[in-house]
């Protein structure tokens, strides 16, 4: 079986939350964390973080508003402190922008690895929660978690394990509390809410979970 390299774009627009923070090291290269405020027009905002590489002080610092491209990436938190996956968007190109309405457009492209899981809101309106894997060139994946609500949640909801999936959406943010030791915290949780399904090429062959 040949391997599919999943698509993977997003692109954002919104004001820089805090300074950079150094995040880790991967090759010699180092990579920093920043946050990012996403405004919705529903007068809410996500906040996304993001890690970039060399981050230039002019655009990287509070209040600016960017514009940027990048892939969204999950990694699985061994430490036991915060949520368990781990979703942050890697940024690949960004400028400096003028203030305005927020941005949030993602593609997808991936296999399910999870049997889609159907449920309903108190109101009676349908949700299907789905674990989408795409595929990197260097033969690893991420597994974003994606909501499909409506119609396109019974349209997921028919799917099986191992169906390719192409989607647009966006990706949000969300808090909840967690009770742990008798303490209650607020934590983060992210994912992809889709907002079409795309047609997937004719020549695509099926994706292959890692």
């Amino acid at each position: 079986m040949t391997e599919h390299r999943g698509e993977n774009h997003i692109i954002l627009k919104g004001a820089v939350d805090a300074s950079p923070v150094f995040s880790h090291s991967n090759h010699a290269t180092d990579y920093f964390l920043v946050p990012l405020r996403v405004p919705r027009l529903s007068g809410t905002e996500d906040r996304i973080n993001l890690i970039l590489r060399d981050p230039d002080p002019d655009i990287w610092k509070p209040g600016v508003w960017v514009e940027l491209e990048g892939q969204v990436r999950s990694y699985n938190n061994r430490t036991g402190v915060g949520s368990r996956l781990v979703i942050t968007v890697l940024v690949r190109a960004a400028r400096a922008v003028p203030p305005g309405e927020g941005e949030n457009q993602l593609i997808l492209s991936g296999v399910l690895c999870k049997p889609p899981v159907r449920r309903h809101t108190p109101l009676g309106r349908e949700i299907c929660d789905l674990l989408l894997a795409v595929n990197r060139t260097y033969g690893r994946a991420d597994y974003l978690p994606c909501i499909a609500w409506g119609s396109l949640a019974a349209l997921c909801g028919g799917m099986e394990v191992g169906d390719s999936l192409r989607l647009e959406g966006r990706l949000q943010s969300r808090q909840y509390r967690k009770l742990a030791d008798g303490l209650e915290t607020i934590r983060t949780a992210y994912e992809v809410s889709v907002m079409n399904l795309l047609p997937l090429p004719e020549a695509e062959l099926p994706c292959t979970v890692r």
